[in-house]
């Protein structure tokens, strides 16, 4: 309805809207150029202007307890962990060990390793594990794609009223809207539509690098 008010997104006008936005710090562009340099996996990593949207929502949830599904080289972590309340920890789930080395010397390097639990682990045997009953203020999903509904589904019973879910990718591409029998944009068409039709929260879609889904959980009453 308001396709009209669109702006083309050029690198010129890219690179203002960076320019004019919170910017990484030392560590971060430390762990901007480490991942750089690994070649094809670093589009992995959530683009500069992603991860200052996190700092910002971090910054405005402070959350006591904060969950991060898919964790590559920590600097999604960083920037959710600089939001973090007093006292705040941040649980960071992934399988790999020689990715998330990049981040635990980073996370050391920015002084918060000590607010971070990093668990290696198939994320959905971590998520399960956790305490049932509604404890988390803040959760970012950036892991495999055919695994969003099921770490939804996780998440969403423990989180806290009003709650942050934040997930990725949800654009993929733009192939999400004719996903033609691709596993990974069906996967992530399936996650949209999976939380389109979820009645505990309240959500929005935004054309954030590859798009990024905001879900407030609602409390019981506003069901």
């Amino acid at each position: 309805m308001s396709f009209d008010k669109q702006v083309q997104v050029t690198r010129e006008l890219y690179d203002y809207m960076l320019d004019h936005s919170l910017a990484p710090d030392p560590v971060q562009r430390g762990v901007i150029e480490r991942t750089r340099a690994m070649g094809r996996f670093a589009q992995l990593q959530v683009p500069a202007e992603q991860g200052a949207l996190l700092t910002l929502l971090a910054g405005v949830v402070r959350p006591k307890v904060a969950v991060e599904v898919g964790t590559f080289t920590g600097y999604s972590a960083l920037c959710i962990a600089k939001g973090l309340a007093e006292g705040g920890r941040l649980l960071c789930c992934d399988i790999s060990e020689e990715w998330t080395e990049i981040a635990v010397e980073a996370w050391r390097e920015a002084g918060v390793a000590d607010r971070i639990d990093l668990r290696i682990a198939p994320a959905l045997e971590t998520l399960d594990a956790l305490p049932s009953q509604p404890h988390i203020d803040l959760a970012f999903i950036d892991a495999d794609k055919v695994g969003y509904i099921s770490y939804w589904e996780a998440l969403v019973p423990r989180m806290r009223p009003n709650g942050l879910l934040i997930a990725d990718n949800v654009l993929y591409d733009g192939r999400v809207v004719k996903p033609q029998g691709e596993p990974t944009p069906e996967a992530v068409h399936a996650f949209n539509e999976h939380v389109k039709a979820d009645r505990r929260i309240e959500q929005v879609v935004l054309p954030v690098a590859d798009g990024i889904t905001l879900a407030r959980v609602k409390s019981l009453d506003e069901r």
